[in-house]
């Protein structure tokens, strides 16, 4: 899935006050460009990185963070996980395994939204995400508020590290997103209104008994109201409209021209 329309509400990284990212010990810079990638896309704009193995403004970082450039060149690089979170009111580590400690676990869809609630008081957060190979060890553990857990397969839950910061980072979008669960894409275009289709009801429906496919007395009302049921799940627009009343008119009058419509019919397949 691709594609940044930066004339769009929330094109830039409005992450002033959401949860700071953190990645403890990661190990290749292009994973670290990927992390800011997926940041870039769920609006979070503070990465801070505990002894990074490699660079993260070498080799292919900043090629993998797809335009999400600043967010890498912006990151802080910290000696320890102590000293990256010492400024931050709460953390939530994000783990794959059960660990001997009694804490909460919240999936991230709840931890979305305990976050969103802690940002709203005033609060600074933190999330913490492990190496690539193996995750948090459990001294990063306790320093956590709270575990993060996605409730994946359980016999196969790992994740990349991209990937965990975009499903949790997606969730925290989500919690405050106002896009709509469904809609339609009219392209220049609008719904149809219902007088528009009632109309061509109207137009279908006279050729319908003009050539005799509704010559059924008794059947009529059911057909025409299947018909009618049809067009009004399809969610039509201004210009499907009248589209549909063309077919519907050369359909009646017939192909002016005999040798292209057997030019069509010969490059038609046929249905097995």
């Amino acid at each position: 899935m691709a594609g940044t329309d930066r004339t769009r509400a929330n094109a830039s990284v409005a992450g002033a006050g959401g949860p700071v990212i953190v990645l403890v010990r990661p190990q290749l810079s292009e994973n670290v460009g990927m992390v800011a990638r997926a940041m870039m896309n769920c609006g979070l704009g503070e990465l801070r990185l505990v002894a990074p193995r490699e660079d993260h403004l070498s080799g292919k970082g900043p090629a993998a963070t797809s335009g999400a450039h600043v967010i890498l060149e912006n990151a802080t690089v910290h000696d320890t996980t102590a000293e990256a979170i010492a400024d931050l009111n709460r953390v939530f580590a994000t783990t794959a395994r059960r660990r001997d400690m009694v804490k909460i676990v919240q999936t991230p869809r709840r931890a979305a939204g305990t976050l969103r609630e802690l940002v709203s008081r005033g609060e600074r957060v933190g999330i913490l995400f492990g190496p690539e190979r193996a995750g948090l060890d459990n001294d990063d553990v306790a320093l956590a508020d709270c575990l993060i857990e996605a409730p994946l397969n359980p016999a196969f839950s790992s994740l990349n590290l991209a990937q965990a910061v975009l499903l949790v980072g997606y969730e925290w979008f989500q919690a405050e997103s106002d896009a709509p669960p469904e809609q339609v894409i009219v392209n220049g275009t609008r719904p149809a209104e219902k007088h528009e289709l009632l109309n061509f009801f109207g137009h279908l429906e006279r050729e319908l008994d003009a050539c005799g496919f509704l010559r059924n007395t008794d059947k009529r009302p059911g057909m025409v109201r299947n018909l009618r049921n049809i067009f009004e799940r399809a969610g039509l627009t201004e210009q499907e409209l009248r589209t549909l009343h063309g077919v519907v008119k050369e359909l009646r009058h017939g192909r002016r021209d005999p040798a292209w419509s057997e030019h069509v019919r010969e490059q038609t397949p046929t249905p097995d």
